[in-house]
């Protein structure tokens, strides 16, 4: 072990091992919150261009945050989201599409306005809407608030069901059955609003039941398991080099035995 190959050998192992140690460091520095958001952060409401920012991903603190802005709907695209559950009621969604008001190019949020418990409600409150939207004066914004929420990723439908059924809340799926898309841009994240207001009432939707998020932990444990892990990688580089000049000296010592074997 302290012929001058070994010695390299231990040098280049004392690398690789402060490496995995360094890594292992910046595991455990991850792995405990030393600013968790505040406890009910969620519940304050901020303006929705203070939490995400379009074509932007979500940060998992903000993730149920409560947010209010202000746009008008696009009469032809309120769509129906199925496998919807309300206080574990299954049912179905309807959605919308939000232009928001005062952007510099033309933007848009996917909201989920409010439950139905049978699609043919749904469908109806959803013509009711567009009708609503399509009456409404030009230009006349509404006000919404609710919380806003990771995309859920798209899911192509159940085989033999209709290939336009939408069982998950995706606004890239729901931007492909959008009108009036041309240079728009849009929120990754969507609106569950709390409060659906009038006209979604009076179509006969009920309010999405959407709780405050529980509180995560300060400790993320898989960032921890990963730091134990670097460890065992550096101490497995220390016993890579002894196991491979111990084998080297075993050679050694059996050679020798073999030709003091054929001198005899």
């Amino acid at each position: 072990m302290l012929r001058p190959q070994w010695l390299l050998m231990l040098g280049l192992c004392l690398l690789v091992a402060g490496a995995f140690a360094w890594l292992g460091q910046w595991q455990l520095e991850r792995a405990i919150d030393s600013d968790p958001p505040a406890v009910g952060a969620t519940e304050e409401v901020r303006p929705l261009d203070e939490v995400v920012e379009p074509g932007a991903y979500l940060e998992e603190p903000l993730v149920g945050q409560q947010v209010t802005t202000t746009g008008t709907w696009v009469p032809e695209d309120f769509l129906v989201v199925t496998s919807r559950f309300n206080d574990g009621v299954e049912g179905y969604w309807v959605t919308g599409q939000l232009r928001i008001e005062g952007t510099l190019y033309p933007t848009s949020i996917a909201a989920a306005i409010g439950w139905a418990p049978t699609l043919e409600r749904a469908e109806a409150a959803a013509s009711e809407l567009s009708e609503s939207a399509a009456t409404t004066a030009a230009g006349l914004a509404t006000q919404v608030m609710g919380r806003v929420i990771s995309d859920e990723g798209p899911q192509l439908p159940p085989r033999g069901a209709d290939p336009h059924e939408m069982t998950r809340m995706s606004p890239a799926a729901l931007l492909s059955e959008w009108h009036d898309i041309d240079r728009l841009m849009v929120y990754r994240p969507y609106l569950a609003l709390l409060e659906p207001g009038g006209t979604a009432e009076d179509a006969g939707l009920v309010p999405i039941s959407s709780r405050a998020p529980d509180e995560a932990s300060t400790v993320n444990w898989l960032n921890i398991f990963y730091a134990a892990e670097w460890a065992v990688f550096a101490g497995f580089a220390f016993y890579l080099w002894y196991r491979l000049a111990r084998d080297a000296w075993e050679k050694e010592l059996e050679d020798l035995e073999d030709a003091r074997a054929e001198a005899s």
